[in-house]
């Protein structure tokens, strides 16, 4: 009996380890599936950075982020990204500075509690690239912004067994353009942005 109990542990752990390998991600965009997803929000980050002073690179991030991607990988240029994220998620790990953030001097998150992000072209860069161009709205001001977006990989989430489909993407921005003007140029006027864009097929 224990012999047989072993060979079934050891079966159901080959079984696990290759169902694993089988949904796992791949790298390959052209084993990637197209259709609509949604942005996995607990797991997508936005990170920003800008100078501090010419001293050092100060640094912050939003969260709650919510969105909807259409992938076409077979016509990448026919895709469409839509994102939207809360103001006052803002976060920069000092309280402090968060609330002078959301106030009315900087991002007013009260009069305007959302940031977003509507694609109006995709132009494919390489086999694992695009960039995406968009109308992004920040702080009541929608302009033109162009993000640079790399394919990470593509495939079964083994905790939520969600096909799911991942991009990095970066962007740069000047947060005067948008009306946020407060210390420039003391502060920064150039603001780098990071994302991590994790999405679920729906």
């Amino acid at each position: 009996m224990k012999t047989l109990a072993l060979a079934a542990g050891a079966a159901a752990l080959l079984l696990s380890t290759t169902a694993f390998a089988q949904m796992g991600p791949s790298t390959d965009p052209a084993a990637v599936q197209g259709g609509s997803f949604k942005l996995e929000t607990s797991h997508a980050r936005i990170v920003f950075s800008l100078s501090h002073m010419g001293l050092s690179t100060w640094y912050g991030d939003f969260s709650g982020a919510t969105g909807t991607l259409t992938l076409d990988p077979k016509a990448p240029a026919a895709s469409s990204l839509e994102v939207s994220i809360p103001t006052a998620s803002i976060s920069t790990t000092n309280a402090v500075l968060d609330g002078e953030l959301k106030a009315a001097d900087w991002l007013d998150a009260t009069q305007f509690p959302t940031i977003t992000f509507k694609s109006t072209k995709v132009t494919p860069t390489g086999p694992t690239t695009a960039q995406v161009t968009g109308d992004l709205t920040l702080h009541g001001v929608t302009r033109p912004v162009t993000l640079d977006a790399t394919f990470k990989a593509a495939g079964g989430n083994i905790m939520t067994k969600a096909y799911t489909v991942g991009f990095e993407v970066k962007g740069h921005l000047k947060r005067s353009d948008f009306g946020v003007k407060k210390y420039v140029p003391l502060i920064g006027d150039d603001v780098d942005v990071v994302i991590s864009a994790p999405f679920e097929k729906k």
